[in-house]
């Protein structure tokens, strides 16, 4: 594994094989790796032939400077784990480098892709942040695959958007969300829960998994399975930021289960804020 920290020397690094017509991934990531990052590396080792991983920590998607000074960073640990997972490059610019003196262009996804859940909580800046840096390293590594995680559903929705409306030559794959043993959500803010709050967050899993029982249970009302999901947080002692029954493809709220749905829910857990879902497939 090569590690790089210039875009004059990651596009040098991998112009022979892009020469060579050698299928690249990309793994975008802020690092604090975890297995959920390695499933990703793992795919994309097995669908690639040369894989990247960016490692990150992208400033102008934090909403909250305490939530960006508290991010785990470990750049050894996350090298170590990612040459073992079969990344061919490491990829970790400075902030400088990303963000060059005199940077001021922003790219935007408008609509309800970003106007409604995470970007109606965190606000316009969060999803613009996150448009706006993936649209670089999308740039600057020119993969002809890049890997995302389902825990970040609607990141991943906006991603495709913006792949899609500006003609950038680069699939976008999403993987499943991997779990720890107890059903909760694989995330790096994860190392932040102590004691109680470990427990209190799979409050989180509960919700989502009520809702699956309610739909699996025959009801198909959006609001009474939204009902189920809220109400098995009560428990936990932990209420939703929110807590959403929508089309998985629009975010448009949905009325009735009629169709593929996601469930998308976010909360703080004492000082942690934490986001899951889950895509329940179209009754039949």
């Amino acid at each position: 594994m090569r590690t790089v920290r210039t875009v004059a020397e990651l596009r040098a690094l991998l112009l022979p094989d892009r020469r060579a017509g050698r299928r690249i991934g990309l793994v975008p990531t802020m690092g604090a790796l975890h297995d959920g990052h390695l499933s990703l590396l793992r795919r994309a080792a097995a669908e690639t032939e040369v894989v990247v991983l960016s490692l990150f920590v992208n400033p102008t998607q934090f909403d909250e400077a305490s939530d960006l000074a508290a991010y785990p960073r470990d750049e050894a640990a996350d090298a170590a784990l990612a040459e073992h997972a079969g990344c061919t490059v490491l990829f970790a610019p400075s902030v400088h480098e990303v963000y060059p003196d005199g940077f001021c262009t922003i790219v935007t996804v408008d609509g309800p892709l970003t106007g409604t859940l995470e970007g109606a909580h965190r606000g316009a800046e969060h999803f613009q942040g996150v448009a706006t840096v993936v649209t670089k390293l999308l740039n600057m590594v020119g993969p002809d695959v890049a890997f995302f995680g389902q825990k970040d559903a609607q990141q991943a929705l906006v991603i495709r958007r913006l792949v899609r409306d500006l003609d950038i030559p680069a699939r976008i794959e999403v993987c499943p969300t991997v779990r720890e043993a107890d059903g909760l959500a694989r995330s790096s803010r994860n190392v932040r829960l102590h004691g109680e709050d470990r427990d209190r967050a799979l409050a989180l899993r509960a919700a989502l998994r009520a809702a699956e029982d309610a739909v699996a249970g025959g009801e198909r009302d959006a609001a009474a399975v939204r009902d189920a999901a809220r109400a098995a947080m009560t428990p936990f002692s932990v209420d939703p930021e929110y807590l959403a029954v929508v089309d998985p493809d629009t975010l448009v709220p949905r009325t009735a289960i009629d169709g593929d749905t996601l469930v998308a829910v976010a909360a703080r857990v004492g000082e942690v804020r934490l986001i899951d879902n889950t895509l329940i497939p179209s009754p039949r």
